[in-house]
């Protein structure tokens, strides 16, 4: 029998996740369990993989600011911390392209040799290379990735010593850069927790001699969980950098869960008495003990499920990210051609399962739900385990019906051909 697909990737192990092991220098499992949310890990090139110059370069940035037509908030500008007005670099497209907040190479390049940093925001969404990356590194982590590219000329400071609200990696593509890194005032924020709500703190913080202060040069990366305070400032030519954001789940998450669903119990949903004094704590005091009380026995008489929990965070997780890309036209085009000998995969980061329903099997990918004959049950959970496999190859399914089902899953985007 075929392991469903939780229990191969159980089985896979945290030591082979290929993406997230390319920004470690150490063992993924020892990440996951010594660093991940904890502490800072900085790995140099030569104990990594390879370097990034396959991801990002300096000539990429110079293409996407004069030849892809970005708009904002695609790419910002900032001086010595403060972000510039998006009109210091954006202009009309001119002729058939009247959209005003265009990226504007000369304004870019005007403000870039006066000292200002370009943020390219979200390439996940514009770069190919770091598309295909960041797919890969959503399926390692189970956690959303974004990423931004920093480019920061000679000698300059980008933002003032700061924390994130979301864990980092710190790619270093090109020139070299001083990173100062200092220990949390605010361990583990979350979204609507930025550093501005700690300003002096984080100040005071950035005084004291930092935990991390090293150079990173070309293929380094550099591990930051959320909450850590850092600053940094180019050296002699400019640095180009990427940094990955990852929002992580987080047991808050787990227990924004449990309080959602005591909105089901009549008595947390009743009217505090007539004419309480709101500002009197003596007032609330009852009202507030009988209150938790009740909470407490909703939770206990009616508990959020794992199942429950596993199936509102695949939900989310579904709905803020994107599985790889499809290619229309060429799949039309692999369409018409495909046999048996047809080679195809499960869509990567295309969220999956599927359960027996007596004569049909219901399968579930992404936001849709596809009904199919019982007899796919075998190909379908093989499929899911995310291996290229030919068309003729599917278990329990002849030839033909193999060439029905792939065919039907690659025009839903469920399924790619492979070249």
């Amino acid at each position: 029998m075929n392991p469903s697909p939780h229990e191969a990737r159980a089985e896979r192990g945290s030591g082979n996740r290929p993406a997230l092991s390319r920004c470690i220098s150490i063992d993924a499992h020892e990440f996951a369990d010594d660093y991940w949310g904890r502490r800072p890990l900085l790995s140099r090139t030569d104990s990594l993989v390879s370097d990034f110059s396959d991801l990002f370069s300096a000539e990429a940035v110079d293409e996407l600011v004069s030849e892809r037509g970005l708009r904002t908030p695609f790419m910002r500008m900032a001086v010595e911390g403060q972000v510039l007005a998006k009109d210091r670099f954006t202009a009309s497209g001119g002729f058939g392209a009247e959209i005003s907040d265009q990226v504007s190479s000369d304004k870019v390049l005007a403000e870039f040799a006066g000292g200002a940093t370009i943020v390219l925001q979200g390439l996940h969404r514009t770069w190919p290379p770091i598309i295909d990356f960041t797919t890969r590194l959503v399926d390692d982590l189970g956690h959303p990735v974004q990423v931004n590219a920093y480019i920061t000329p000679a000698s300059s400071r980008g933002f003032d010593p700061h924390y994130d609200v979301h864990d980092v990696f710190v790619l270093q593509i090109s020139g070299e850069k001083r990173w100062r890194i200092h220990s949390p005032v605010h361990p583990d924020p979350l979204a609507d927790q930025p550093w501005s709500q700690h300003s002096k703190a984080v100040a005071d913080e950035a005084k004291n001699a930092p935990v991390i202060d090293e150079v990173l040069r070309p293929g380094d990366a550099l591990y930051l969980p959320r909450g850590w305070i850092h600053s940094a400032e180019a050296l002699g030519d400019t640095s180009v950098h990427l940094t990955i954001g990852m929002s992580a789940f987080t047991r808050a998450d787990l227990v924004a869960q449990v309080i959602s669903k005591t909105r089901a119990d009549a008595s947390l949903r009743s009217s505090l008495p007539l004419g309480l004094d709101l500002g009197d704590p003596d007032a609330l005091a009852d009202v507030l003990a009988e209150t938790l009380a009740d909470l407490v026995a909703a939770i206990q008489s009616d508990p959020v499920t794992p199942a429950a929990a596993a199936a509102s965070l695949a939900r989310r997780l579904t709905n803020i990210t994107r599985p790889e890309p499809v290619r229309p036209l060429a799949t039309v085009a692999g369409l018409a051609r495909l046999d048996t000998a047809s080679v195809v995969r499960w869509r990567l980061g295309l969220a999956g399962s599927v359960t027996s329903r007596g004569d049909t099997v219901s399968l579930v990918a992404g936001t849709r739900t596809l009904t199919l004959p019982a007899t796919t049950l075998g190909a379908l959970e093989h499929l899911l385990l995310g291996e290229s496999t030919s068309v003729g190859s599917l278990p329990g399914l002849d030839d033909e019906d193999s060439i029905v089902v792939c065919r039907r899953l690659v025009r839903e985007g469920v399924l790619v051909l492979e070249a």
